[in-house]
């Protein structure tokens, strides 16, 4: 299977939330925080002693407390980890950020990345990020989402893609190829019809979030991108979800859905359980975080997301992480985020627990070579994308959505005008 590189390293600039926009006043103007320090400290930043606070979303939680508990055990300094419920993130961001009290550090999803930049919640760390001799393999996309002004803000914390998994009993059950994966979105629908006509009850061939604009970016755009198409014009204010790939996309999940072989809740399904069939093994095959991987308890394969005819992609997501504007300890800060990118945590806590490296230079790992999947994963996350769009939120992730509309009309609903529906999407993208 060819891997479809990306046209562009291009950051996901989402829109502001009503609970970011309570950031207002307080969280504008520079960077804040105490702009020597983490000069001072040195390229290695303070290990003193001192104790740290960080936020994280609860869908990190195991990434993070295996970050923190291994830091702790090697460095004076010691981190209190907060994890924090995902609906509560944002609005618990936005009261710290208005009240002047935000952790040392805070990880945030890429969606919000930027937005929290232009706010100014993140110390600039441009010097420091720039000074590591590793600096040019440190994955671009999340450097670029925290870069304003040409100032650096954030590094990645944990990196997510989506890749498409595929239970390997039920393959065999069905007939399929359990160490192929499908090499084409055809081949993908021939399998799931395969699995669901094992005929087994509770038993389906794929399954998705059909009321989850979050989910279905995250899991559709890359079969548009393997395929060499864009989801959005060079300026993120045009949609381009209405061509021709984009077509065969909705035309395909169509089809599954009528002939029955999609989980028959992915069509209520809001994002907080799109998972948990495939990860019970009620599932075939089904495009999955890959940070669920050290998780899921069976046997799985891994591949990219295939395009219509052919080719693969991924939408690299997951969180940045920086040192906050109320922080004064950014020195001490730094030495955490120093040792984030270090080859003892990418490799010896990230890439042990079979999650993706930030680094591509070690992407080739001692874990990667006992485990083939995790070198597909560490491949396609240098060769994924992320689209640009000031109002990305609204016009993909938040309920009710033009692209929820779009998605939800030509899948469940038996089509509609889809240009009608596209340029719903370019009205909010252009607002």
């Amino acid at each position: 299977m060819t891997i479809t590189p990306s046209r562009r390293g291009r950051r996901w600039l989402a829109g502001l939330t009503a609970a970011v926009l309570v950031l207002g006043a307080a969280a504008c103007g520079d960077d804040g925080g105490d702009d020597g320090a983490l000069a001072q400290a040195g390229p290695n930043g303070l290990d003193d002693g001192s104790k740290l606070t960080l936020w994280t979303r609860a869908p990190l939680e195991k990434q993070a407390k295996l970050l923190v508990e291994v830091y702790n055990a090697s460095h004076r300094n010691k981190v209190a980890l907060t994890v924090v419920p995902n609906d509560d993130y944002v609005a618990k961001v936005g009261a710290a950020a208005g009240s002047g009290s935000l952790p040392d550090l805070f990880a945030a999803d890429i969606v919000y990345v930027p937005n929290w930049v232009s706010q100014g919640l993140f110390q600039d760390l441009g010097a420091n990020i720039d000074g590591l001799d590793f600096k040019d393999s440190v994955n671009k996309g999340h450097l670029a989402a925290g870069t304003r002004d040409g100032r650096k803000h954030v590094l990645p914390f944990v990196l997510d893609l989506s890749m498409l998994f595929w239970n390997k009993k039920l393959f065999r059950e069905a007939g399929l190829d359990p160490d192929r994966a499908p090499a084409t979105l055809a081949e993908y629908a021939t399998a799931a019809k395969a699995v669901q006509a094992i005929g087994r009850d509770g038993v389906y061939g794929t399954a998705t979030g059909l009321n989850c604009g979050g989910c279905l970016a995250f899991t559709w755009f890359p079969s548009i991108w393997a395929a060499g198409g864009e989801v959005l014009g060079p300026d993120g204010t045009t949609s381009e979800l209405a061509g021709d790939t984009a077509e065969k996309v909705y035309r395909t999940w169509a089809d599954l859905w009528r002939s029955g072989a999609v989980l028959p809740s992915s069509a209520g399904e809001t994002g907080p359980t799109w998972t948990a069939a495939f990860t019970e093994g009620k599932v075939g095959l089904m495009f999955y975080p890959a940070t669920l991987l050290s998780s899921t308890p069976f046997d799985v394969g891994v591949a990219g997301i295939p395009g219509p005819d052919g080719g693969a992609s991924t939408f690299v997501g997951g969180d940045g992480i920086g040192v906050s504007k109320d922080s004064r300890k950014s020195g001490q800060a730094w030495n955490f985020l120093n040792w984030l990118m270090s080859e003892q945590a990418q490799v010896e806590v990230l890439a042990k627990n079979k999650d993706v490296v930030s680094r591509s230079d070690l992407a080739d790992n001692r874990y990667a070579a006992r485990d083939p999947r995790l070198v597909t994963v560490n491949e396609v996350a240098g060769k994924g994308d992320t689209p640009v769009a000031l109002n990305f939120q609204q016009a993909f992730n938040a309920p009710g959505s033009p692209w929820l509309a779009l998605v939800r009309g030509q899948v469940l609903q038996g089509g509609g005008d889809i240009q009608k529906q596209n340029d719903q999407i370019t009205a909010v993208l252009k607002q």
